[in-house]
């Protein structure tokens, strides 16, 4: 491969002294000339009906500044799809959740707006309500949206191949069934927004996002103003994880209490707001069935799996879909069943999230491990027999042009001892391996392509406009190393214009995993387009072909001939001198399939290219506690190409800890009666640093055919591998195959004393 001066080397993020130092301002550090303090009622009711809202008493506060209802919005229901257009940014007829925006204030300061909150009058009628999958489907359950029977919100159906057949010809097959609660996202940013209108009803606006262009469009149609009318700012943002992928009830709310105040308004979620008021993850049941041959191939799998979706749609079609897909894309199978359905419950929203479903991937690699020993043969072999293959094509007809899924699998067994260690260990000591994969990028409409522009300025230097969003994994550090790489100047030279609406390009944003491959390959074909032109120019002077120039070192020179060379500087004055600037434009559109759809056409090129991951973790457990202590890990992904070797590793380290750590055996939710009972940080237990094993990155790297350099997609398959890979230690050190995660103490102590009476 080429030689390069920036790309594929450790580099410092050109965010970090900011962020060390503190200089570095989100959405909540924010002070704005008048700001006013917003906060939002909210409802104490999982199901009811609203009766009517007096805000007399809240209006005639000394201090408030503006009180907003239903009735100062359009009625509009917001969904990511037109069939799913559900929710009402503040209801007019009925809550549906415990924690539910009813009204908002705006007020000079968070004692008065408090105040203001309680001297709101609302008279409920309370409804039953249903808090679990089963009472949601129950005959006669109360419909939680009368445009949805049963409750049943999202039915996803895949069939290929010939299932029944293929389990008829399976030598054995097993079915099983895995569970697991909601669990949070736990950015460490609370959700905070600031929003103003100017004197021509022009808002500006900042948020924690992972795209400006998705947040603004919505922002357009509800306040009922031109979209040029929104511009959504960058800001700092301090996580996503797909928790932050679409409008949010507070984004609205803040503009309508600026608009309303004809004053900034900020509004800052405390830690139980952000929990409960945000997104949440599924909490899902999964059966599995499974049928192999006698080395452990699958031949046949049928999968139900049924998520609680909490009270409206969100992101559910694709929630329900990504779960299945990432095990399509894993591992090679001809016959495959899926039927997911997202079923509507009176509890807080569930969205996207980044190990999309424990219950679902768990369950698949759980039952793996558990056919391969009834047939005798280790998990590494039989992932190693069933592992997705360069130049596959998937179940729902996505085609594989990059796969290092058998290079992760071979690496991490090596590295890890496995042969040495499976089988072998001391009582209550295990060792799991979990493999999966992650789509680059998957079919977004008009917004499903990325565009960036670079100016060049006269001294050399150039600035980059592009809507890449940087959520904390480095984005806007990659945009700076493609366009400092392909122009061969220092990263100092670069300054950048991202993520706000005013000035950059559409793109879309740090969602479904496309920025570095479709938002990187727009930078590079920018720079490229410069560079171009600045060889026309020193071609001329020095009279050689375009072909024959290098750009390196802030200079232009003769590839044969070093000495012949000029400074990027000169060739911009030359251009200026002859009323020329230099100018590029680079655009880069993903080939998907534009007709697959994630209800009414699950088929076709779902994304142009897969990231694949493995991790290896041995445990030790505690026999009288039910205490796991992991004692080392070893995580591999296929990230195509590393641009920065050290960037990853982090990226591979906090997807460790967000699926494994935290997501396998301390993460959840606990609920009385559709309240969340473990809202903060004191009841629901986020992995510290303290609390990571040792982890030992590999990076490998396949060269994928389209991304920029080869890079794509990188930390997610991780996230979800490390999920599966405790779960397979922790079944190994018991001697017990567990179904219900996260694997607490109490549900491991369960397990031993099951295996202890069954023996006896």
């Amino acid at each position: 491969m080429k030689k390069f001066d920036l790309i594929g080397k450790d580099m410092k993020r050109v965010d970090t002294a900011s962020k060390a130092t503190g200089e570095a301002l989100f959405s909540g550090d924010l002070i704005l000339p008048r700001m006013l303090v917003g906060k939002v009622l909210r409802s104490p009711y999982p199901h009811a009906r609203i009766i009517s809202i007096d805000t007399s008493k809240a209006e005639k506060l000394p201090g408030v500044k503006a009180v907003i209802t239903a009735k100062d919005m359009s009625g509009d229901k917001w969904g990511v799809f037109k069939y799913t257009q559900d929710q009402q940014f503040l209801p007019t007829e009925k809550v549906r959740y415990v924690g539910e925006e009813v009204a908002a204030v705006a007020a000079v300061d968070e004692d008065t707006a408090l105040e203001a909150l309680s001297l709101i009058d609302v008279q409920y009628e309370p409804l039953p309500a249903v808090f679990t999958v089963d009472d949601a489907l129950a005959p006669n359950a109360p419909l939680i949206h009368d445009v949805y029977p049963s409750n049943i919100n999202i039915h996803v159906k895949i069939d290929v191949g010939d299932v029944e057949k293929g389990f008829s010809e399976s030598f054995l097959v097993r079915e099983d069934t895995f569970t697991a609660p909601e669990d949070s996202y736990f950015q460490g940013e609370p959700y905070a927004v600031a929003a103003q209108f100017d004197n021509a009803g022009n808002l500006e606006i900042w948020m924690p996002n992972a795209g400006p262009h998705l947040k603004a469009k919505p922002l357009s149609n509800v306040l009922k103003i031109p979209l040029n009318k929104v511009r959504v700012r960058k800001i700092t943002i301090g996580g996503a994880f797909g928790g932050r992928s679409e409008i949010a009830p507070a984004d609205v709310i803040c503009a309508f209490l600026a608009r309303k105040a004809k004053r900034p308004v900020k509004i800052i979620y405390t830690r139980e707001e952000n929990t409960v008021a945000t997104r949440q993850a599924h909490a899902m049941v999964t059966t599995i069935k499974t049928g192999v041959d006698k080395e452990g191939h699958v031949v046949a799998r049928d999968i139900t799996c049924r998520m609680d979706g909490g009270a409206y749609s969100s992101t559910g079609p694709i929630a329900v879909s990504v779960p299945f897909l990432c095990m399509e894309q894993a591992y090679r199978m001809e016959n495959i069943r899926y039927n997911g359905y997202r079923i509507l419950t009176n509890k807080p929203i569930r969205g996207m999230f980044r190990t999309h479903g424990r219950a679902f991937a768990c369950g698949v690699d759980t039952q793996l491990d558990m056919l391969g020993a009834e047939l005798g043969i280790d998990p590494l072999t039989m992932r190693l027999r069933n592992a997705r293959q360069t130049g596959d094509y998937t179940p729902t007809k996505s085609f594989v042009a990059s796969c290092g899924m058998t290079e992760t699998i071979i690496r991490t067994g090596e590295q890890s001892g496995w042969k040495e260690k499976f089988g072998k260990l001391p009582p209550f000591h295990g060792i799991g391996i979990g493999t999966n994969s992650v789509q680059t990028g998957f079919p977004m409409g008009i917004r499903g392509g990325s565009q960036a522009f670079i100016k060049l300025n006269e001294d050399g230097g150039i600035t980059v406009i592009t809507g890449i969003v940087d959520n904390g994994q480095g984005n806007d550090n990659m945009i700076v190393q493609i366009a400092a790489e392909e122009l061969g100047i220092s990263p100092d030279d670069v300054q950048l214009i991202s993520a706000d609406t005013e000035v950059t390009p559409s793109d879309p944003g740090s969602y479904s995993m496309c920025e570095t491959f479709i938002g990187g390959n727009a930078v590079r074909l920018a720079a490229q387009d410069v560079k171009m032109k600045l060889f026309k120019i020193a071609a001329g002077e020095f009279g050689v072909g375009e072909d024959e120039l290098t750009a390196r070192d802030r200079k232009i020179f003769v590839t044969s001939n070093p000495e012949k060379s000029m400074n990027i500087a000169k060739a911009v004055r030359i251009a200026l001198s002859r009323n020329e600037s230099i100018s590029g434009e680079g655009s880069y559109w993903p080939n998907v399939d534009a007709k697959r759809e994630w209800v009414k056409n699950p088929y076709g090129q779902l994304s142009e290219t897969f990231s694949f991951g493995t991790v290896i973790v041995e445990v030790k457990v505690d026999p009288e506690t039910g205490q796991v202590e992991v004692i080392e890990a070893w995580a591999a992904q296929d990230v195509g190409y590393a641009l920065n070797p050290k960037v990853i590793e982090g990226q591979f380290e906090g997807g460790f800890a967000m699926g494994g750590q935290g997501g396998m055996l301390s993460e959840f939710h606990q609920w009385h009666e559709g309240r969340v009972l473990n809202p903060t940080h004191l009841g629901y237990m986020v992995p510290l640093a303290i609390d990571m094993p040792k982890i030992n990155n590999i990076i490998v790297e396949t060269i994928d055919p389209n991304g920029p350099y080869g890079a794509k997609e990188a930390g997610m398959s991780v996230a979800m591998s490390a999920a599966q890979a405790y779960s397979g230690a922790i079944s190994n050190a018991i001697g017990v195959y567990l179904k219900d995660f996260p694997l607490t103490p109490d549900i491991i102590l369960k397990a031993i004393e099951g295996k202890g009476k069954r023996e006896q």
